[in-house]
């Protein structure tokens, strides 16, 4: 299997500059990633930089609390689609999840997917650093759906990352025909192919070089 296909090379840190974009995008270039992951703010100069490539652009929307108003999550994703972005990882509303106010939760989720109908992958990130085994399980049934095409489990930007458990729980809640990404603490080879194993077909890391420049 060529790993580096599966890599979402992923760069969202708030002090992120133009120099690191460029670098980014001539990495996922160099080592055929299968997307690089910006911010919303990057996404144009990105998606000129991968112009003649075989890399995607993909953003985030809602990111990374998933506490905006489903309205503004549709025109994010718009606007991002507008600027070149083809995959989007939205993230769902986590309070609604929890309050078990599904209709909100699928309503949130629907409204990345309208928006991004025909033009872009959606991903949602569930989170589940911050939900119960049932929880993880609901927001992967109410996110097939609403129409994604793939769960993923975090954003990298809260309690801990993806976990091999958790992966094979989104992956047998999906089934087999939604895709499954696992982000955050994937530090390398061993880690790719343990949560390939458990059911992942997408790979979120910030370390893809150092993993495949070996």
């Amino acid at each position: 299997m060529n790993f580096a296909k599966l890599i979402d090379h992923t760069l969202l840190s708030a002090d992120t500059n133009e120099k690191e974009i460029i670098k980014l995008c001539q990495e996922a270039k160099q080592y055929g990633f299968a997307s690089t992951v910006v911010n919303p703010a990057w996404v144009r100069l990105s998606a000129g930089l991968l112009r003649e490539s075989e890399v995607n652009v993909c953003t985030v929307i809602g990111f990374p609390l998933g506490a905006n108003t489903p309205e503004t999550k549709a025109f994010e994703t718009k606007n991002a689609i507008e600027n070149g972005a083809v995959e989007v990882d939205t993230v769902i509303n986590i309070g609604a999840l929890k309050d078990k106010n599904d209709l909100l939760v699928e309503e949130d989720i629907r409204s990345v997917v309208d928006a991004a109908k025909g033009k872009a992958l959606v991903k949602v990130i569930i989170e589940a650093c911050l939900l119960t085994n049932e929880e993880k399980i609901r927001a992967c049934e109410i996110s097939v759906k609403a129409g994604a095409d793939y769960v993923k489990t975090s954003t990298g930007f809260s309690l801990y990352g993806a976990t091999v458990e958790d992966v094979a729980i989104m992956r047998k809640a999906v089934g087999p025909n939604i895709g499954v990404k696992a982000s955050g603490g994937v530090r390398n080879l061993d880690d790719i192919m343990a949560m390939v194993d458990a059911g992942a077909s997408r790979i979120g890391i910030s370390s893809g070089v150092k993993i495949f420049g070996l």
